[in-house]
């Protein structure tokens, strides 16, 4: 695998709009992708292709898919699984990190999910190249996307990964302001939440994060809302 044509996940995902917005997000992060809707799918995409990592739903129409999980485990003991469940239980949280690597429940970031499954491949696969992407800079903020560290100057800034996406965003917009229903809808994916003050909230904890090691970076405008200064 050149690190040009970058690793390939497999999506298990029942639900088409979820399957659609994972597929897109990795394949903007220059992730190669297939999908699949039930066990029966994954098991011949994942024959045929033999992928990198897999994203698995723990709940499909024709099965479970930890045990989807322990089968391709089986047939790939290389394999990076990351599995998506909307149950939080401790229980089932163990059970899943049995014999898989990771996982994340719904509802989820788009961006903690890309960050997760490369995080995964850089531990089980660390000899393959992965996708390189150059830093995002802006003043003295410096984001590596291979890595998704971040740099303020000369220091080290632990963001997590709903942080980093919102950062990232910002950086991204240079110096404009950008609306805060821009915000939800690229970083958060909500599309009808104006009284959300997730916004907000995150901002707060960026502010608290960078402004120890310079001067303010973030600007507000009242109404609108926020940028970088």
């Amino acid at each position: 695998m050149t690190a040009h044509e970058g690793a390939t996940v497999l999506v298990v995902e029942d639900e088409p709009s979820i399957a659609d917005v994972l597929a897109i997000a990795l394949r903007y992060h220059r992730f190669e992708v297939m999908t699949a809707g039930t066990v029966r799918q994954a098991l011949t995409l994942a024959e045929r292709t033999r992928p990198d990592a897999a994203l698995l739903d723990v709940m499909l129409p024709d099965g479970d898919g930890r045990a989807l999980g322990r089968e391709l485990r089986l047939r790939r003991p290389d394999l990076a699984i990351v599995f998506l469940t909307a149950r939080d239980a401790p229980a089932e949280i163990v059970g899943a990190l049995g014999f898989g690597d990771d996982y994340i429940t719904k509802p989820f970031n788009i961006d903690e999910v890309v960050a997760r499954i490369t995080a995964v491949l850089r531990r089980t696969r660390p000899d393959d190249v992965l996708p390189q992407r150059p830093p995002l800079r802006y003043g003295e903020l410096e984001l590596d996307e291979t890595t998704y560290s971040v740099h303020r100057g000369d220091r080290t800034v632990e963001l997590t990964p709903t942080e980093y996406a919102l950062l990232r965003f910002l950086v991204r917009n240079g110096g404009r302001i950008v609306p805060k229903e821009q915000l939800l809808r690229h970083v958060w994916q909500y599309e009808h939440s104006a009284e959300s003050t997730v916004v907000e909230t995150y901002i707060s904890y960026l502010r608290r994060k960078l402004e120890p090691l310079g001067p303010p970076v973030i600007q507000t405008r009242r109404g609108v809302g926020y940028g970088l200064a």
